[in-house]
């Protein structure tokens, strides 16, 4: 083990352009990177430096083998950056083909739950730390060209939201990263159709930009857009109106730990 007191770094998705970018920038802070990605060749290729471990996000094993070669290697773990992603293939009017569906839930959604769920130890036992999920702007407006894709993200956007109140107690803060459409591989395709439109597309580096002005707020909780030509900032959700009583007035809903069928984990379907 090579104990540093240098902050230590995992990404996931570390080999594609976000991933590669942000690896580099933590780099430059200092941090000591261990890039996570199931193309550890295309990861040694782009020279992104750090230790580099083969994972599929969407098993949790794989997830906790990449946080255990973070702490085993570097004796902690400070920063999570959960940025493993991929797009559908499938467009609204497609079949759901089960195998492009199952591809991108476990990738998109498990990979983000898988990796939470195996990161927070470490960073707890670190004294604290941060997760960013690379979510999209998807997550926060709908995307009719890839919907199954949109499901994903919004899905990741809500999760963040919901776990920040829970992590603070741990000292641990989690936030959303949601860029617009960037010059990487996933745009496949439709990289053309940009570039023929005129329409900017964000740089990898911008994004990691972005991604270090999460790290630096010291917030929690949010969701953060990036847009060429815009400075990154945090998304503004609106508030739900409240239910109303009978007799009139509006109540606040009572504080709860769980939710569902309490320690079976299987929840209570409603009907609608």
């Amino acid at each position: 083990m090579e104990r540093t007191e240098a902050p230590v770094a995992l990404v996931t998705g570390g080999a594609g352009g976000i991933g590669r970018a942000v690896c580099r920038l933590l780099a430059d802070r200092g941090c000591r990177v261990v890039v996570a990605d199931l193309d550890t060749v295309a990861a040694a290729e782009a020279g992104v430096g750090g230790r580099l471990v083969e994972v599929d996000v969407a098993d949790p094993a794989g997830c906790q083998a990449a946080v255990d070669a973070a702490v085993g290697g570097y004796g902690r773990l400070d920063v999570v950056a959960l940025n493993a992603g991929v797009s559908s293939g499938l467009s609204a009017t497609d079949y759901v083909d089960m195998a492009a569906y199952r591809r991108v839930v476990g990738v998109n959604v498990d990979g983000v739950v898988f990796g939470i769920d195996a990161a927070v130890p470490a960073l707890r036992a670190s004294g604290g730390g941060s997760i960013v999920v690379t979510a999209s702007l998807a997550g926060l407006v709908p995307m009719p060209s890839d919907p199954l894709y949109t499901l994903t993200k919004t899905a990741v956007v809500g999760y963040v939201r919901a776990l920040a109140e829970p992590l603070a107690a741990d000292g641990i803060r989690i936030n959303a990263l949601c860029p617009g459409f960037t010059d990487t591989r996933i745009l496949g395709v439709a990289r053309e159709v940009f570039e023929a439109a005129g329409f900017p597309l964000l740089a990898p580096e911008e994004v990691a930009t972005a991604f270090a002005a999460i790290l630096d707020s010291g917030r929690s909780g949010e969701a953060w857009f990036v847009q060429p030509g815009r400075e990154p900032s945090t998304y503004r959700f609106r508030g739900v109106p409240g239910p109303v009583l009978s007799g009139g007035g509006t109540v606040a809903p009572p504080e709860l730990t769980a939710w569902g069928d309490a320690g079976t984990g299987t929840g209570t379907q409603v009907g609608t």
